[in-house]
């Protein structure tokens, strides 16, 4: 009996210690018209944000797997006009420097798009101090707009991750 146990435990423990930290399974979010790949089964939420003044509800998708948090969020716009895609992506964009006391370094990025063809979009790597705590941050994150939505596809981690967790979660992510 005492062998028995003691077989099932180590058997419990060699299964645990090989299941894997990253689980990748691929979204597809119709409502807000996109596919990611996630490391784990995603949260929903959504909240209000205030850009330029205006509010506007924000989708958020969110996994976390091994010492990061990756999240997809949508704003969903008043409308398509360009000066309004800019004012969001400039309020997400400042908002995640913000939150690591960094400047909002961005550059260009090519974003796919499900059915062929890209979009324009932002890249950013900031490093910094978050939270009350201070702790140290990594952020990745990738910002575009495509109609009525601006998109916002980030990684928070507490340090920084491997190169193919990161490239598996942005190579996967596409707009409709």
């Amino acid at each position: 009996m005492i062998a028995t146990t003691a077989s099932a435990l180590v058997l419990g423990v060699t299964l645990t210690a090989c299941s894997p930290t990253f689980d990748w399974r691929t979204i597809m979010n119709n409502d807000n018209g996109y596919t990611v790949d996630f490391p784990a089964k995603p949260g929903n939420d959504q909240r209000p944000v205030q850009i330029g003044g205006t509010a506007m509800p924000m989708a958020m998708q969110t996994a976390e797997a091994g010492n990061a948090v990756f999240a997809v969020g949508t704003v969903l716009l008043p409308d398509d006009q360009e000066a309004t895609q800019r004012a969001a992506l400039a309020f997400l964009r400042d908002g995640l420097a913000r939150n690591v006391g960094a400047a909002p370094d961005a550059h260009a990025v090519q974003i796919p798009l499900a059915a062929g063809g890209q979009v324009l979009g932002l890249e950013m790597k900031l490093s910094g101090e978050a939270g009350s705590q201070h702790e140290m941050r990594s952020v990745y994150a990738r910002l575009a707009a495509r109609g009525r939505h601006v998109y916002q596809a980030a990684i928070i981690a507490d340090k920084p991750l491997q190169p193919e967790q990161v490239d598996q979660f942005f190579s996967s992510f596409k707009l409709y």
